[in-house]
């Protein structure tokens, strides 16, 4: 039986690093945990939807969809939100021959 390293693997079902099908499947994966930490922030806060939505000025509805997905979420709006929250944010951008950070 032959075995296959995780690189391997997933080079094969989700596409080598580079490639659009592999950077979308990333992406995804990023907004996803994004979500994910804003739900578990919020609930350690001991907070609802609709007292964190009213904090930064929207509906309960628009802060279940950035629970459950950020890809549309502007940063301004997901700024708000880790600042309700009182959590730090760090903002890290790497392009070739750049690399910025802003903290909050």
């Amino acid at each position: 039986m032959k075995t296959y390293s995780l690189d391997q693997v997933q080079d094969k079902l989700i596409g080598k690093i580079g490639t659009p099908e592999r950077d979308k499947f990333e992406y995804d994966l990023q907004m996803d945990l994004i979500g994910k930490a804003i739900k578990q922030t919020r609930q350690e806060r001991n907070m609802t939807q609709e007292e964190l939505g009213k904090l930064i000025g929207v509906q309960k509805a628009q802060i279940s969809r950035l629970e459950s997905n950020t890809s549309n979420a502007t940063i301004d709006t997901l700024i708000k939100v880790f600042a309700a929250l009182k959590a730090s944010v760090r903002l890290q951008i790497e392009l070739p021959n750049l690399n910025v950070s802003i903290g909050q």
